[in-house]
């Protein structure tokens, strides 16, 4: 009677693996194997656990490799798996156009140039490089939306930011008398008819009929 009692030799390795962009992974024993035999052949590797995903980030997971091998012998060993997120936030902007106010500012969120951002474990913050608005950006602006995830990961994206003044001049005149001149003739200003006219952004002309 010839008897197979050796067990196999299981050697596993420890190792890195990468959330894809669903946030799953799932381990295959190739990856954790490290060159297991068996003196008759191994019939079955198999792994203790083989799906990660976002949860599994920060801690060092033990999984347990088996192999058994043609004549039912059993064994085992352990590897440590680090689970990382190196995958970037996917950024979505868009182009939006903003007021000026009656103070001639204006201001706006990561939420407005946001448009659909994501990421496969999360996000954490949106920022922007530019958020406030003068008189003396009338016109397009480009400004930069900064997306970070939750695993420290960032990308960038930009959008133009359209700055519109729309609030028109507030005209105050005043009535006014004057004495014609030798000849019978007299000229006035827009100045003396001006009575403190002003404007978000300020007044360029004043003239009269």
């Amino acid at each position: 009677t010839v008897e197979d009692n050796i067990l196999p030799t299981v050697i596993a390795q420890n190792i890195t693996v990468h959330l894809n962009a669903n946030g799953e992974y799932t381990l295959t024993t190739a990856e954790v194997n490290n060159g297991s035999f068996d003196n008759c052949g191994i019939e079955t590797l198999g792994l203790s656990q083989t799906f990660f995903n976002c949860a599994s980030i920060g801690t060092t997971t033990t999984v347990t490799l088996f192999a058994v091998d043609v004549n039912g012998n059993y064994a085992s060993a352990t590897a440590f798996i680090n689970v990382a997120d190196t995958m970037a936030p996917t950024v979505i902007t868009q182009n939006i156009s903003v007021q000026l106010g009656a103070d001639g500012q204006a201001t706006i969120t990561p939420a407005q140039i946001n448009n659909g951002s994501f990421d496969n474990c999360g996000i954490v913050t949106y920022t922007l490089d530019i958020a406030s608005f003068t008189c003396a950006n009338v016109g397009p602006n480009t400004v930069t939306l900064t997306v970070t995830d939750v695993n420290g990961n960032v990308s960038t994206g930009t959008a133009i930011v359209t700055v519109q003044d729309l609030i028109a001049p507030a005209a105050i005149s005043q009535n006014i008398t004057v004495q014609l001149g030798i000849n019978g003739q007299l000229a006035i200003t827009p100045a003396q008819i001006n009575n403190g006219s002003f404007d978000n952004c300020g007044i360029a002309t004043l003239t009269l009929d």
